[in-house]
Order: structure tokens, then sequence, then C-alpha cells
């Protein structure tokens, strides 16, 4: 059987295998069956699902198969257009919907489309969820199932979708405060949040000086956005901005930039929130949520403070998950997904981007003084193509690069090798006190993966 989710959701590129409408429409088919409440038939009553998406092309196209394939099990389909996946999370539950879609590739470029999927909660759908679905697509169950008459579905569009998420957005910052006077440069990558996003932040009386924000179902995450930060930093300097603030193309992850130009990242967003809820008294058992990839420098900064870091497995869903087990608050992804779970059940640029600037405001402090109260362990990354992604237990030449850099390291340092979820890529992080090292390693792994795997 052909796996279809990936670390999050389906994605490809758009109108290939598997993001084609076809697979789309199947897609909205078993899910509607799967999360729908059933007659004592067995027969799929009326579920509500809202789907949204982000400012692709393709994003027309599979638009409508889901919308078919819903209304198809006699589902009613609420259509919000371009919204960030934090709001369409928002909307699902605000709207009680059975169900949420996202039509987006997040951070990949604009020949990319993917499908995510959410419960009626607004969490995504766990991987055992995904798996039946994708079993349902590969068997002949639905084939009978085929409601007629008045029992078709039927798609709605909501026309303030926008609206109500920027009230939502703009509640989670203090009513005590205002960024009256505060320069504020905003990246919306050409993507979902390039209405939104200029709004909220004007509102909230800053001086906003917008990039990114003129999408051509082209141009998402084309140089700009949390991939591509160059573009924000140098508005900065430019507009001698209080902040920069990147988000990605569905606007679920931020990067930052201080007033200086300089970057700031996911762990360092992450460090700058969960110190200042340490000292509030709001960080649940004192604790943050990270993946592997998060820098060995912010878990220091944490315990340091009084407080402790559980790692989870690498995705934004997982890290939601281990929250959620442990009846946690905060948890991100140095790559800039932040996830306040008293706010929303994903992660959300937006959100990150006011609890920091609260803390500009609460603290009195500039942005490049709160990043550094964590300090950054030297950490080179390097992504190797693949042209298979085969268990590296199999290359014992593989297994030996990663075993000598890890003896080397010891307790000074961490080596992490992985395969991307969504693309062709084989990850190698390696972190550790000395540079020069580090770098070596980096290169003996990747070359090894090259050798054997390129």
């Amino acid at each position: 059987m052909t796996k279809l989710f990936g670390t999050d959701g389906v994605r490809g590129i758009a109108n290939l295998s598997p993001m084609t409408s076809e697979i789309a429409m199947a897609i909205g088919r078993a899910a509607a069956y799967l999360l729908s409440h059933r007659d004592h038939n067995g027969l799929p009553q009326t579920t509500k699902v809202v789907i949204g998406k982000d400012t692709r092309l393709s994003g027309y196209m599979l638009e409508n198969a889901l919308a078919a394939g819903f209304c198809s099990m006699g589902a009613k389909v609420f259509l919000v257009g371009p919204l960030p996946t934090p709001g369409i999370a928002f909307i699902t539950r605000s709207m009680r919907a059975d169900a949420g879609v996202v039509i987006s590739a997040s951070h990949n470029a604009y020949q990319y489309n993917g499908i995510k999927l959410f419960d009626r909660n607004g969490f995504k759908l766990p991987d055992h969820m995904e798996r039946e679905i994708e079993a349902l697509i590969h068997s002949p169950q639905l084939d009978a199932i085929r409601p007629t008459m008045e029992h078709v579905g039927r798609a709605t569009r909501i026309e303030d979708a926008i609206g109500r998420y920027i009230v939502y957005i703009k509640d989670t910052f203090p009513n005590e405060f205002t960024l009256d006077g505060v320069r504020v440069v905003l990246d919306c990558a050409n993507g979902a949040a390039y209405k939104i996003a200029p709004t909220v932040f004007e509102e909230l009386g800053a001086e906003v000086f917008p990039i990114g924000c003129e999408p051509d179902g082209k141009n998402i995450n084309d140089q700009c956005g949390a991939v591509y930060p160059q573009a924000m930093c140098k508005k900065v300097h430019e507009h001698r901005a209080e902040i920069g603030i990147a988000l990605d193309g569905d606007a679920d992850r931020l990067i930052l930039s201080d007033e200086k130009g300089e970057i700031v990242d996911g762990d360092q967003a992450m460090a700058i929130c969960a110190l200042q809820m340490l000292k509030e008294g709001t960080l649940k058992k004192k604790t943050l949520v990270v993946t592997p990839m998060s820098n060995m420098g912010l878990e220091v900064a944490i315990k340091k403070a009084g407080g402790k870091l559980i790692r989870a497995q690498v995705g934004d869903r997982y890290i939601v998950e281990t929250m959620r087990k442990h009846d946690l608050n905060l948890g991100g992804e140095q790559s800039g997904h932040l996830v306040f779970l008293d706010h929303n059940t994903t992660g959300d640029g937006m959100i990150a981007a006011l609890k920091i600037l609260s803390i500009m405001k609460r603290t009195g402090k500039k942005l490049s003084e709160l990043k550094n109260q964590m300090t950054h362990y030297p950490q080179i990354l390097e992504n190797v193509i693949v042209r298979t992604k085969e268990d590296f237990s199999g290359y014992p030449k593989i297994l030996e690069a990663i075993s000598k850099a890890e003896k080397d390291l010891g307790e000074t340092g961490r080596v992490l090798v992985r395969y991307s979820g969504t693309e062709p890529l084989a990850r190698v992080m390696v972190e550790g006190e000395d540079h020069q090292k580090i770098q070596q390693h980096v290169y003996d792994i990747a070359q090894s993966i090259r050798t054997q795997l390129g």
C-alpha cells in the first residue's frame, strides 16, 4: 500500500502523485467517512468540514477536489479561502466543525502543495487516523457509499473568516499594552497571512512596514518569509525598526530580527518566552517541550532558571502530542514553530510574535537584550539529497561516521541524523563546543551518506 502521509500531512509537487486532484478527492471521501457521525445503518450523517488554503496557484484545484470528495459523502463544507494554518484550526473549533483541512505546503516553493487535517478540537490527526484514511483510500469499502438526492453535501463560502481570526489573535495581546510607536517590519512570505498580519499589528498601534504581501500564486516563500529572512533584516536596518517578523507560507511559524538586524531563531524565541513564563509562574510544570533539533544552549538556559526541557519527535504535531500528554502549555521548534496551548492548538507565528512584543513591553528591554538570555552552542546542519530513504542500519560506513562523531563529542555535543518528512533529504546536525571539530564531523557523515545513498 502506498504511504501518503508524512510528518505533516500529505505533500508533494502539485498535480503529480500524491498531490493530484484524484487523491485529494479520495482523501475527502475517506476523511468524511472516518470523522462523520453515522446513523443506525452505519451510513454517514451530515458532517461539517472547514477547508482553507494558502496562496499557491494549485490551491484552487485541490480545494475543489477536496470539497467534491467531502460533498460526495454528504458533508457540509465551509470554504474560508486563504487563511493561516492556525486560523483554520481556530475556525474549526469555533464552528464546532467535525474536521478542518489545510491546503498548504508551508515553507516549500509554490510548485509544492500539501493537505493537513485537523480533528474537531483543532488538533492534527494522529498517526493511526492517517493510516485509517490511507487504508480506506486503498480499499473498496467506500465504493458502495454514495449519498443521493438531498443527502449529497454542499459547499458554502465563509466571507468573514479573516475578521474572526483577527479578533481572536488580537485578544491574545495583553489589554494593558498597545504597540503605539513600535516600528515593525512584517514579512508575510506572499502567503496566507498577507491580509491578516498587517491588520493585526496596525490595529494594535504598530507602524508596520510590510513586505511579501503581494501574492501572485507563484511567489510564495520566494526569497522571502521565514525561510529567507535576509530581506526582513535589511528592512529593519532601513526603517530603524524595533523588530522584524518573518512568517512562512501558512504562518504557523516565524523567524524574528532584533533592532540590529540580527536573526532571532525559534530556540531564542522559546527561551525568551519560557524564561518570562518561569518568572511569572505561568509555565506549566516549569517544563518546555522541544525537538532534538533545538540547541543545547536552550536547555542550559532553561535548567539554569529552574526549569526543565523535554525533547519530542521532530514535527510540531509531535510536540503538541507531548504537551497534551504531560499537560504542558509551551513547546516549539528551532525552525520557528511556537505552540502556546493556552491560546491555540498548533503553531501560530502571529501569536508568538505578539508574545515576544508583550515581553518587550513588560520588561522594557530590546529584543537584542532578551535574546542574549540564551547562548548558542555551535551547531551545523547540512541537507544531503538522497535517491532513497533507506534505514541507516543497513549501511555500516554511515553508522561508523555517526559513531565516531558521538564518541569524540561525548557529553559536550550531540549528533542527529534523520530524513526529512517532506523532501528527499537526509538532515545531518552536529552540535558541540568546538566549531572546527563539529564541521569536520558533519562533512564526514554527509559524505558517507552521499556515497551510499546519493
